[in-house]
């Protein structure tokens, strides 16, 4: 049902009073696309270092992560065409090949290991690659997303039929007007419910656009899929170290997560990842085994 009520735009103050504000021109309608792709040029994915493993791989010529783990191995291909700068981070961090910061300053070594899935969620996905362990934690330095919103299919997908999408339009519709307390928005709720109606439809990308995420139109970027492999953020442009697997099909990420790879054999090993908990499962070490030809 596309008719939002009276009471649920109400309920959205205190939603967006809790988000940081973007800003927008006063006369923007909800009918013009204002998205433009980013420029974007891909780079080669170089692995700086040989590791082995006894771990049968596919014969498909990829780059392969082994994730040694507590509960077992997970075996996952590397997608260094669609997101080659994100992939490039996760094998230097991996391997030791890049300089992040810690409390006691600059180091260099294996990041990944000896870390926990600190977060995981059934029906959802596992989230690792935090030093501190709650979340909070990263490398010390952050980068962008690679991701190809056309690929997605996210310029074709209008906001009414994607629901999973709902709180990054009531950012846009209520930013337009910039309402800053309850009293604003009874003021101009008549403008809001407008304009919201209006809104539902903008294609998906130009939504996300609107708050903040940018796009290339060059990466095969891949959907957020069960088994997918993508970089954990705190918003557009905040990838650093943590990462999460995919347990299910999360639509609602797609556009929003830089997925980077995919898991190719372990589900049952992430299945008892998930069940174990958080803070449970310990990375070992991450092997990575560059087959390409």
């Amino acid at each position: 049902m596309n008719r939002v009520s009276i009471s649920h735009l109400k309920s959205l103050t205190v939603l967006f009073l809790l988000m940081s504000q973007t800003a927008f021109c006063s006369d923007q309608t909800f009918k013009k696309i204002t998205y433009e792709p980013l420029a974007y040029s891909p780079t080669k994915v170089l692995v700086k270092r040989v590791d082995q493993t006894t771990v049968k791989l596919p014969e498909k010529p990829a780059i392969y992560a082994v994730v040694q783990t507590t509960q077992g191995d997970l075996v996952i291909e590397l997608y260094d065409q669609a997101a080659p700068k994100t992939v490039q981070n996760f094998i230097d961090l991996a391997q030791g090949e890049k300089d992040f910061k810690t409390e006691k300053g600059s180091e260099r070594r294996p990041f990944y290991d000896g870390l926990k899935f600190h977060r995981v969620i059934e029906n959802f996905m596992a989230q690792g690659g935090c030093p501190r362990g709650d979340g909070t934690g990263g490398p010390g330095f952050q980068f962008e997303d690679e991701i190809n919103g056309k690929a997605l299919g996210l310029d074709k997908l209008k906001i009414k039929d994607a629901p999973e999408y709902q709180s990054q339009l009531q950012r846009v519709v209520l930013s337009e007007f910039n309402i800053k307390s309850r009293q604003e928005f009874e003021e101009k709720r008549t403008e809001v419910e407008k304009a919201y109606q209006e809104a539902m439809e903008l294609p998906v990308l130009e939504v996300l656009y609107r708050v903040g995420y940018r796009f290339n139109e060059v990466l095969p970027s891949k959907k957020a899929t069960r088994g997918a492999l993508a970089m954990a953020n705190a918003g557009p442009n905040t990838n650093g170290s943590q990462f999460f697997i995919n347990q299910v099909d999360t639509p609602h990420l797609n556009g929003l997560h830089t997925v980077f790879g995919f898991l190719i054999t372990g589900y049952d090993v992430l299945d008892r990842i998930i069940e174990k908990g958080n803070l449970q499962t310990t990375i070992r070490k991450v092997l990575v085994i560059d087959k390409r030809q």
